[in-house]
């Protein structure tokens, strides 16, 4: 073994090969190992990260899973009310995993300045709101205080406020109309205290966030009447299974969905992503094994005497293929190397500069979003190392059928 690391350092280490033929075919073969894991990790990490994120924005708007009236169907207003007071609120005893319960009203209508309008979605929230995802994407002010007695306090996105010509601060005009059947509508102040933008255009430009009471007041209701509750999860990973849970656990007249079951479309398409990104590594990695195995065919026949030397000196055919592995192996660590150092620093450089950017419209974020799992990253290498390993074995075979007679004569 001693010996076999020997040979293969001086291969590696000397100038045998620097200035051989073989020196371009070699480099060639480092670089697309080192392009393919800089490709690998962009397409896992970008893939990944957009899934993410929309995944979060869903769930900042809507919650993981919202339980509402049968009767509502599936409208984006809340139509019937539901008794606050429910067995799972606040506390889900019977389901395990919840992050939060929340209540939450909704009421369509319409901001009106002196020369624009526009229709929005008024979402009412309680002191029991998880704030975190609005906080995160506040651009302007601060979250409406619903302790007081009676707020006119709102949130309003960056779209809206831009269509409308509004800043911080500014007062604006909403019109809705009244459940009673009255053909006389029903006209609210409210004070715009803080201004999102999450790149989510479709609910950017409608949604407009403040205190369940005024849609309770707009709506006739109680104080204990409420559009429904919203579920947020631990593990987004685990929202069918707690849906089916929440759903054998609620009463008869309620009815739960989660947010893949309400917008199918748009998680049928980020799990796309999941095929795109397996069809990217199978490719990297195959045309990554095919140049080392030009490569490593280019050494051996380039070294066809010392292998016939080594044969002679009693060597066998796998210790001689060891040599050559051993030297093929230390080609791919090296563009495993540097295809991390360039593919984490393009996407460290994404993630903090969100230089790359993108059409909200189309992608639901403005800019690609970037996660980087270390443990993948680990193991995209492992199994890049281990898949191009074997497959050098195929070219190694070669050695074999080499003559020590014929392979000392051969010039």
């Amino acid at each position: 073994m001693n010996f076999e690391l020997f040979i293969a350092k001086r291969i590696i280490a000397g100038k045998e090969y620097k200035n051989s033929i073989s020196s371009p075919i070699i480099k060639i073969a480092t670089s697309a190992i080192a392009l393919g894991v800089i490709i690998m990790l962009i397409a896992i990490s970008t893939g990944t990260g957009l899934q993410k994120k929309i995944r979060e924005k869903m769930a900042g708007f809507k919650g993981h899973i919202q339980i509402v009236n049968y009767d509502n169907n599936n409208s984006e207003v809340s139509v019937v009310p539901i008794n606050k007071n429910q067995e799972f609120y606040p506390n889900f005893s019977t389901v395990s995993d919840i992050k939060n319960i929340q209540i939450f009203a909704s009421k369509g209508g319409v901001l009106r300045t002196k020369k624009d309008f526009e229709g929005i979605v008024f979402k009412g929230v309680s002191l029991d709101y998880d704030w975190s995802f609005f906080q995160e994407y506040m651009i302007e002010g601060r979250i409406p205080n619903l302790n007081l007695l009676r707020t006119k306090e709102v949130l309003l996105s960056k779209t809206v406020v831009d269509r409308l010509h509004l800043k911080l601060n500014d007062t604006v005009l909403s019109t809705y109309i009244k459940n009673t059947g009255s053909k006389l509508p029903s006209n609210r102040k409210y004070t715009i205290v803080g201004i999102y933008n999450t790149g989510f255009a479709q609910f950017d430009k409608s949604v407009m966030i403040g205190d369940i009471r005024e849609v309770q007041r707009l709506n006739k209701w109680t104080k204990n009447q409420v559009g429904g509750f919203e579920v947020l999860l631990n593990d987004f990973e685990e929202i069918q299974e707690k849906g089916n849970q929440i759903y054998n656990n609620i009463g008869a007249e309620l009815n739960s969905k989660t947010i893949v079951e309400s917008y199918p479309t748009i998680f049928e398409w980020i799990n796309l992503f999941d095929n795109n990104i397996l069809f990217i590594i199978v490719i990297m990695v195959l045309i990554a094994s095919i140049n080392m195995i030009t490569a490593l065919l280019v050494l051996i026949l380039e070294r066809v005497q010392m292998i016939g030397v080594l044969k002679a000196l009693g060597g066998n055919n796998w210790s001689v293929r060891k040599i050559f592995l051993y030297n093929a192996t230390f080609l791919v660590l090296k563009g495993l190397f540097w295809g991390n150092i360039i593919g984490l620093s393009i996407l460290f450089i994404q993630e903090y500069t969100g230089v790359i950017t993108l059409d909200p419209e189309t992608y639901y974020v403005s800019k690609v979003p970037v996660y980087i799992n270390f443990f993948t990253v680990f193991m995209l290498n492992i199994g890049t190392l281990f898949l191009c390993f074997l497959m050098l074995l195929i070219p190694s075979y070669i050695i074999t059928k080499i003559s020590p007679i014929k392979s000392i004569k051969f010039t």
